[in-house]
């Protein structure tokens, strides 16, 4: 079976972390999120993958290559232009990057999902289609419900008793909200959405496709299903995100490494004194990442690779990533440190050069610049 995953958004925000990595390739305790997707596509029968690309377009298309490893078949398809012998992404929105695959040759000749390549799930993709086929529908929309106090953070779905799709809110208001049933960003097509979908131009599912099978008053319906679904469109999403995996309340991605201690989870050859410093877990802690006597670590947390925590640094419920360094003193609460970056879970962001701390943050390749090896 086949489906596409939309690869090609700049992921804005989710700034600053898409600077430098696409939102696919977003990692969730060291595995990209788009990696998750194949995992599901595969289990559920789907290996002939399409993936539109844009933006940082070659750090996924090294990554996943043609997809054997991951024991699919991947394609990929660059939105874009070359600009003074660079490659300049320009995303032709999620409806116009399918058809822009559909121009080239009719891959999607047969029901395809399409998943946004910004989100973890775990949902059950095969009762999806029997159900999208028992309704003889055009397109299904994958809902989930949300508690009312979330709403405004999600495009909202009204479907009729029988689960045809109505109406939509866009991040409405929650006492304005019409129903509490979001979109997920899966979706269930037949060959035949395309007659719908305008080609050489920038189109979107959401605002432009949708809307119009409404208008048109097509069989396009919404299943409301229970199923784990981490949204991670946004910093407070992505840091909301490792909270629950380090916590164990996601069963998709367990912790990796080894346990040393009570919710201690270390890479390989992690140089840590055990009795010189204060963990509380749950905590994760990258291969070859230094941890100072003195320093004190309190979970949820996670450190990635190659890092390196000075002696009486303070570190609760944060992600640092891989090759940073953590200087003597440094206190971060609900930080992302990413990079010149330090960024709250609220999406705060602290350049950290720019306001000369890194004397404090900076890159743990330049360790040996900044303060004596230990």
């Amino acid at each position: 079976m086949k489906a596409m995953i939309l690869a090609a958004g700049k992921g804005t925000r989710v700034r600053p972390i898409t600077y430098t990595i696409p939102k696919p390739m977003i990692p969730i305790l060291q595995k990209p999120v788009m990696e998750f997707l194949l995992e599901l596509l595969r289990r559920h029968g789907f290996t002939q993958v399409m993936v539109n690309v844009s933006h940082l377009a070659h750090e996924i298309e090294h990554y996943f290559r043609d997809g054997q490893r991951f024991g699919v078949e991947i394609a990929y398809s660059f939105e874009g232009r070359i600009e003074d012998g660079e490659l300049v992404g320009e995303a032709l929105g999620s409806a116009g990057g399918l058809r822009r695959i559909q121009d080239f040759a009719p891959f999607f000749d047969e029901t395809f999902v399409v998943l946004c390549g910004d989100a973890l799930v775990d949902v059950d993709l095969t009762q999806a289609i029997q159900w999208h086929k028992q309704k003889k529908a055009l397109a299904t929309l994958v809902l989930k419900q949300v508690p009312p106090t979330e709403v405004s953070g999600y495009g909202v779905v009204v479907t009729d008793p029988e689960g045809r799709v109505q109406t939509f809110q866009e991040k409405p208001a929650m006492e304005e909200a019409l129903s509490n049933q979001v979109s997920t960003g899966i979706y269930i097509f037949e060959p035949e959405i395309f007659d719908y979908i305008p080609s050489g131009q920038s189109y979107d599912i959401g605002s432009q496709l949708f809307p119009k099978l409404v208008d048109l008053g097509l069989p396009f319906y919404g299943l409301t299903l229970d199923f784990e679904w981490l949204d991670i469109g946004k910093v407070p999403d992505y840091w909301a995100a490792i909270q629950r995996v380090l916590k164990g309340e996601v069963p998709l991605v367990p912790i990796p490494g080894r346990e040393v201690r009570p919710g201690i989870y270390v890479g390989l050859n992690v140089a840590v004194d055990w009795d010189r410093v204060d963990l509380t877990g749950p905590v994760y802690i990258g291969g070859m990442t230094r941890i100072e006597d003195g320093a004190r670590i309190i979970g949820p947390t996670a450190i990635g690779p190659n890092c390196h925590i000075c002696s009486h640094a303070h570190l609760e419920r944060s992600m640092v990533f891989g090759y940073s360094w953590l200087g003597s003193g440094v206190h971060l609460v609900d930080q992302l440190v990413f990079g010149r970056y330090c960024v709250h879970k609220s999406g705060t962001t602290l350049d950290i050069q720019s306001t000369g701390l890194d004397w404090l943050i900076n890159d743990a390749r330049q360790a040996s610049l900044i303060a004596p090896a230990v």
